[in-house]
């Protein structure tokens, strides 16, 4: 009898043990991003005004209700991990995220007006720059270890993978600005050198936390969104704006190549849409887009509306617009994009998932 209680024990420790190491082989994704990539962190932030938790924003979503997303629809990093098999990760300051939660699907760290610098997007009062988004993730590490043992942590943060997606509010909400310090202590070029430097040090950072499988969203032609345009007389696209776009991706596409090489293990690529996007823009009939100029939610005549309010009007067909607010690409500009960086790279599934996302998913026919 005792053999067999003994036996029986024994058998029930190895199957939890098992069941610990299950977590650990689930691939999941840690999303640090800005409002390209948010999926609700700045909702959570009261005093912050970079806000998608209005209508439209969310309208060709699930139930059609703002969802956190500045946009109508999905992200581009939503897109690929979907096409990779990969959980949608939650917010990480939504209130119900949890320790299973996490080893389930991930963590979204991305905070809407954040930047690689943690000066950018001063004026929105309350946002997570990338340093911040980092430090969140160091203490989701602790609670992960707490949970599931150092070992099996460790490899639960290798197998990850991460998708680091900042930058344009380097430029739009904090260099071309005069009223941050920047636009006046740097020039183009030694501006970009403090950008990429601090980039460099983020990622050594995250690499020494465990990612080892990452991507850095480059910028598209931020001279051509809504904003951008509006500030000009004759509507064009701000060609030094765009300019700066290119020495981003430029910079930061040289960065990944070093990092890659320099780090042990590490296997870092630099995911540049810019091309794809600017033909879009520049040719949008041959995409399947009417409009690529101005914003389907807008006020109006009264531009720039910096965001999008339940008084705004909307376009007629929301999937022939490129872009959604002021900032923002809609959903199927969202799509075309992730489209060109799966292709480029060759994303396939990763693992074997249910296909289960916490996330809504796309409304089935977005109506006018």
């Amino acid at each position: 009898m005792k053999f067999t209680t003994l036996a029986a024990m024994m058998v029930a420790v190895a199957v939890f043990g098992l069941l610990i190491d299950g977590h650990d082989c689930k691939i999941v994704q840690f999303i640090f991003g800005d409002s390209l990539s948010d999926v609700g962190n700045n909702k959570y932030l009261s005093k912050s005004l970079a806000q998608a938790s209005l209508p439209w924003y969310g309208i060709d979503m699930g139930n059609g209700l703002p969802n956190g997303r500045f946009s109508n629809g999905r992200t581009v990093a939503d897109i690929i991990g979907d096409t990779m098999g990969l959980p949608r990760p939650p917010a990480f300051l939504d209130p119900s995220l949890n320790e299973d939660m996490i080893l389930e699907n991930g963590v979204n760290y991305a905070s809407g007006g954040g930047g690689i610098l943690n000066e950018t997007g001063g004026y929105f009062i309350q946002r997570l720059s990338l340093y911040k988004q980092i430090e969140l993730f160091q203490g989701t590490q602790t609670l992960i270890r707490s949970k599931i043992g150092e070992q099996a942590a460790e490899k639960f943060f290798q197998d990850a993978r991460y998708v680091v997606a900042l930058g344009s509010n380097d430029f739009i909400n904090n260099y071309l600005m005069p009223v941050y310090s920047d636009s006046w202590s740097y020039n183009d070029q030694t501006f970009m050198e403090y950008l990429m430097d601090t980039l460099e040090k983020q990622l050594k950072l995250l690499h020494s936390l465990g990612a080892r499988q990452l991507m850095v969203f480059g910028l598209g032609p931020m001279g051509c969104i809504p904003l951008q345009r509006v500030l000009s007389s004759s509507s064009a696209c701000q060609d030094r704006t765009n300019k700066l776009a290119l020495s981003f991706n430029k910079a930061g596409s040289k960065l990944m190549e070093d990092l890659s090489s320099q780090l042990p293990n590490a296997s870092y690529r630099f995911g540049d849409a810019y091309d794809v996007v600017n033909n879009v823009i520049s040719d949008p009939n041959k995409y399947g887009f009417s409009n690529a100029d101005s914003p389907c939610c807008s006020f109006g005549r009264i531009r720039p509306a910096l965001t999008c309010v339940p008084a705004s009007v909307l376009c007629k067909d929301r999937s022939k617009y490129v872009f959604w607010d002021e900032y923002h690409p809609s959903d199927s500009a969202n799509e075309l994009i992730a489209t060109e960086l799966i292709k480029k790279f060759g994303f396939s599934r990763v693992g074997e998932t249910d296909g289960h996302s916490p996330a809504p998913a796309i409304a089935p026919s977005p109506e006018g």
